[in-house]
Protein backbone atom coordinates (compact mmCIF):
# COMPACT_ATOMS: atom_id res chain seq x y z
CA UNK A 1 0.00 0.00 0.00
CA UNK A 2 1.07 3.33 -0.97
CA UNK A 3 0.62 7.12 0.55
CA UNK A 4 -1.71 8.87 -2.14
CA UNK A 5 -0.92 12.31 -3.37
CA UNK A 6 -3.33 13.11 -0.93
CA UNK A 7 -2.11 13.61 2.71
CA UNK A 8 -5.42 12.76 4.51
CA UNK A 9 -5.84 9.39 2.21
CA UNK A 10 -3.93 6.03 1.96
CA UNK A 11 -4.30 3.16 -0.50
CA UNK A 12 -4.79 -0.30 -0.20
CA UNK A 13 -5.13 -3.55 -2.43
CA UNK A 14 -7.41 -5.52 -2.45
CA UNK A 15 -7.29 -9.23 -3.49
CA UNK A 16 -10.70 -9.83 -4.82
CA UNK A 17 -12.58 -13.15 -5.52
CA UNK A 18 -14.89 -12.12 -8.17
CA UNK A 19 -16.90 -15.80 -7.90
CA UNK A 20 -17.52 -15.46 -4.58
CA UNK A 21 -17.64 -11.67 -4.65
CA UNK A 22 -15.88 -11.06 -1.46
CA UNK A 23 -12.26 -9.43 -0.39
CA UNK A 24 -9.66 -12.00 0.44
CA UNK A 25 -6.95 -10.14 2.20
CA UNK A 26 -5.62 -6.49 1.62
CA UNK A 27 -1.96 -6.00 1.46
CA UNK A 28 -1.49 -2.81 3.49
CA UNK A 29 1.29 -1.05 4.69
CA UNK A 30 1.90 1.32 8.01
CA UNK A 31 -0.18 3.83 7.57
CA UNK A 32 -3.30 1.84 7.45
CA UNK A 33 -2.01 -0.78 10.28
CA UNK A 34 -1.72 2.78 12.77
CA UNK A 35 -4.98 3.96 11.82
CA UNK A 36 -6.49 0.48 12.36
CA UNK A 37 -4.20 0.15 15.89
CA UNK A 38 -5.48 3.57 16.64
CA UNK A 39 -8.87 2.65 16.66
CA UNK A 40 -8.47 1.19 20.34
CA UNK A 41 -7.67 4.62 21.56
CA UNK A 42 -10.90 6.04 20.76
CA UNK A 43 -13.19 6.82 23.64
CA UNK A 44 -16.44 5.53 23.42
CA UNK A 45 -18.21 8.39 23.86
CA UNK A 46 -16.11 9.55 20.94
CA UNK A 47 -16.51 6.25 18.46
CA UNK A 48 -20.67 7.05 19.38
CA UNK A 49 -20.63 11.03 18.05
CA UNK A 50 -18.36 9.79 14.97
CA UNK A 51 -20.78 7.01 13.81
CA UNK A 52 -23.78 9.75 14.21
CA UNK A 53 -26.07 8.36 17.20
CA UNK A 54 -29.02 7.01 14.79
CA UNK A 55 -26.95 4.37 12.90
CA UNK A 56 -25.66 2.71 15.82
CA UNK A 57 -26.29 -1.10 16.69
CA UNK A 58 -28.03 -1.33 20.20
CA UNK A 59 -28.80 1.34 22.67
CA UNK A 60 -25.33 3.35 23.14
CA UNK A 61 -27.12 6.21 20.55
CA UNK A 62 -30.34 6.09 22.16
CA UNK A 63 -28.01 6.74 25.78
CA UNK A 64 -26.08 8.98 23.81
CA UNK A 65 -29.06 11.33 22.79
CA UNK A 66 -30.26 10.63 26.45
CA UNK A 67 -27.38 12.83 27.92
CA UNK A 68 -27.69 15.41 25.11
CA UNK A 69 -31.03 15.73 25.88
CA UNK A 70 -30.82 15.90 29.67
CA UNK A 71 -31.78 19.27 31.58
CA UNK A 72 -28.92 20.55 33.10
CA UNK A 73 -31.08 21.29 36.39
CA UNK A 74 -30.25 16.94 36.84
CA UNK A 75 -26.24 17.70 35.85
CA UNK A 76 -23.89 17.97 39.06
CA UNK A 77 -21.61 20.35 36.75
CA UNK A 78 -23.52 20.80 33.72
CA UNK A 79 -20.57 23.49 32.53
CA UNK A 80 -18.28 20.77 31.88
CA UNK A 81 -20.10 16.91 33.04
CA UNK A 82 -22.00 16.99 29.01
CA UNK A 83 -18.61 18.11 27.31
CA UNK A 84 -16.53 14.96 29.42
CA UNK A 85 -19.21 12.38 28.39
CA UNK A 86 -19.87 13.32 24.91
CA UNK A 87 -16.99 14.92 23.90
CA UNK A 88 -14.08 13.12 25.41
CA UNK A 89 -10.58 14.24 24.58
CA UNK A 90 -8.47 11.28 23.20
CA UNK A 91 -4.91 11.03 22.04
CA UNK A 92 -5.05 10.98 18.59
CA UNK A 93 -2.91 11.34 16.18
CA UNK A 94 -2.85 13.78 13.11
CA UNK A 95 -3.09 12.10 9.54
CA UNK A 96 -5.06 8.52 11.22
CA UNK A 97 -8.20 9.83 8.52
CA UNK A 98 -10.18 10.34 12.21
CA UNK A 99 -10.66 13.42 13.72
CA UNK A 100 -11.60 11.66 17.38
CA UNK A 101 -12.84 15.88 18.56
CA UNK A 102 -13.21 18.63 17.65
CA UNK A 103 -13.13 21.09 20.75
CA UNK A 104 -11.17 22.86 22.56
CA UNK A 105 -10.16 20.26 24.89
CA UNK A 106 -9.21 17.60 22.36
CA UNK A 107 -5.36 16.14 22.41
CA UNK A 108 -2.97 17.68 20.57
CA UNK A 109 -0.70 16.22 17.83
CA UNK A 110 2.30 16.28 20.49
CA UNK A 111 0.10 14.01 22.39
CA UNK A 112 -0.48 15.48 25.33
CA UNK A 113 -3.60 16.25 26.89
CA UNK A 114 -4.25 20.43 27.97
CA UNK A 115 -4.24 20.48 31.63
CA UNK A 116 -5.53 22.92 33.82
CA UNK A 117 -5.42 24.48 37.12
CA UNK A 118 -6.96 27.60 39.14
CA UNK A 119 -5.63 30.60 38.39
CA UNK A 120 -4.97 31.54 42.14
CA UNK A 121 -3.29 28.62 42.72
CA UNK A 122 -4.69 27.78 45.79
CA UNK A 123 -4.78 23.99 45.66
CA UNK A 124 -2.61 21.06 43.87
CA UNK A 125 -5.16 20.28 41.46
CA UNK A 126 -5.41 20.08 38.26
CA UNK A 127 -8.08 19.19 35.35
CA UNK A 128 -8.39 18.64 31.71
CA UNK A 129 -11.95 19.90 31.19
CA UNK A 130 -11.10 23.69 31.34
CA UNK A 131 -13.35 26.15 33.80
CA UNK A 132 -13.72 22.94 35.92
CA UNK A 133 -14.36 24.66 39.52
CA UNK A 134 -11.69 24.58 41.92
CA UNK A 135 -12.65 22.46 44.99
CA UNK A 136 -10.79 25.32 47.19
CA UNK A 137 -11.98 28.51 45.75
CA UNK A 138 -15.15 27.20 43.27
CA UNK A 139 -13.88 29.93 40.51
CA UNK A 140 -13.02 28.09 37.08
CA UNK A 141 -10.07 26.16 36.30
CA UNK A 142 -8.79 27.98 32.87
CA UNK A 143 -4.86 28.55 33.34
CA UNK A 144 -3.35 26.48 31.46
CA UNK A 145 -0.83 24.07 33.58
CA UNK A 146 2.83 23.55 31.99
CA UNK A 147 3.49 19.85 30.84
CA UNK A 148 6.97 18.66 31.36
CA UNK A 149 8.71 15.16 30.47
CA UNK A 150 7.37 12.65 28.69
CA UNK A 151 5.50 9.09 28.75
CA UNK A 152 5.45 6.14 26.96
CA UNK A 153 2.09 7.25 24.95
CA UNK A 154 3.85 10.79 23.89
CA UNK A 155 6.78 8.78 23.07
CA UNK A 156 4.83 6.23 20.78
CA UNK A 157 3.34 9.35 19.17
CA UNK A 158 6.53 11.15 18.41
CA UNK A 159 7.95 7.60 16.63
CA UNK A 160 5.02 8.35 14.43
CA UNK A 161 2.59 5.49 15.46
CA UNK A 162 2.95 1.60 16.00
CA UNK A 163 4.16 -0.48 13.72
CA UNK A 164 7.86 -0.20 11.89
CA UNK A 165 7.12 1.10 7.97
CA UNK A 166 9.63 -1.63 6.23
CA UNK A 167 7.44 -4.70 6.59
CA UNK A 168 3.86 -4.92 4.43
CA UNK A 169 1.00 -6.25 6.35
CA UNK A 170 -2.12 -8.92 5.19
CA UNK A 171 -4.71 -7.26 6.16
CA UNK A 172 -8.18 -9.79 6.77
CA UNK A 173 -11.47 -10.04 5.57
CA UNK A 174 -12.61 -9.95 9.53
CA UNK A 175 -9.31 -7.16 10.53
CA UNK A 176 -7.06 -9.67 11.61
CA UNK A 177 -3.47 -8.40 10.76
CA UNK A 178 0.04 -10.24 10.29
CA UNK A 179 3.32 -9.69 8.45
CA UNK A 180 2.93 -10.55 4.60
CA UNK A 181 5.49 -13.60 3.37
CA UNK A 182 4.73 -15.61 0.30
CA UNK A 183 4.13 -18.33 2.52
CA UNK A 184 1.49 -17.08 4.15
CA UNK A 185 -0.15 -15.70 1.18
CA UNK A 186 0.23 -19.51 -0.28
CA UNK A 187 -1.02 -20.87 2.84
CA UNK A 188 -3.93 -18.34 2.11
CA UNK A 189 -5.39 -19.60 -0.75
CA UNK A 190 -5.47 -22.78 0.38
CA UNK A 191 -7.25 -21.50 3.41
CA UNK A 192 -9.88 -20.27 1.15
CA UNK A 193 -10.16 -22.77 -1.47
CA UNK A 194 -9.59 -20.99 -4.52
CA UNK A 195 -9.54 -23.24 -6.76
CA UNK A 196 -10.03 -21.37 -10.07
CA UNK A 197 -6.92 -18.30 -9.62
CA UNK A 198 -8.53 -16.57 -13.00
CA UNK A 199 -11.12 -15.61 -10.46
CA UNK A 200 -8.90 -13.71 -7.95
CA UNK A 201 -8.75 -9.58 -8.99
CA UNK A 202 -6.49 -7.13 -7.69
CA UNK A 203 -7.96 -3.89 -7.07
CA UNK A 204 -6.52 -0.65 -4.97
CA UNK A 205 -8.64 1.66 -2.91
CA UNK A 206 -8.49 4.95 -1.65
CA UNK A 207 -8.86 5.28 2.27
CA UNK A 208 -10.16 8.56 3.58
CA UNK A 209 -12.23 10.06 6.21
CA UNK A 210 -15.54 8.94 4.50
CA UNK A 211 -14.30 5.17 4.05
CA UNK A 212 -12.38 5.63 7.70
CA UNK A 213 -15.78 6.06 9.37
CA UNK A 214 -17.61 3.41 7.77
CA UNK A 215 -14.41 0.89 8.25
CA UNK A 216 -15.17 1.64 12.07
CA UNK A 217 -19.52 1.26 11.83
CA UNK A 218 -18.75 -2.24 10.15
CA UNK A 219 -15.75 -3.49 12.36
CA UNK A 220 -18.94 -3.13 15.34
CA UNK A 221 -21.36 -4.87 13.05
CA UNK A 222 -19.49 -7.53 11.20
CA UNK A 223 -17.25 -9.35 10.21
CA UNK A 224 -16.69 -8.96 6.46
CA UNK A 225 -15.50 -5.37 7.07
CA UNK A 226 -13.49 -5.21 3.87
CA UNK A 227 -15.78 -6.44 1.93
CA UNK A 228 -18.91 -4.84 3.54
CA UNK A 229 -17.04 -1.54 2.69
CA UNK A 230 -15.15 -1.88 -0.46
CA UNK A 231 -17.37 -4.04 -2.76
CA UNK A 232 -20.52 -2.42 -1.94
CA UNK A 233 -21.54 -0.79 -5.29
CA UNK A 234 -18.21 -1.45 -6.66
CA UNK A 235 -17.67 -2.70 -10.15
CA UNK A 236 -15.68 -5.46 -10.44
Amino acid sequence: MESSSSSSKVSLKLLIDTNTERVLFAEASKEFIDFLFNLFRLPLGTVTRILAKDGMVGSLGKLYGSIEKLSDDYMKNPEQDKDILLKPSAPVISGYLLHASDDKNATTNSGASNLYMCAKRCSNVVTYAINTRCPSCGNGMAHPARFVGSNKNTTLVEEGGFVKGVVTYIVMDDLEVCPMSTISAITMMSKFHVKDITSLQEKVVELGMEEGIKLLKASLQCKNVLTSVFLKNMTI
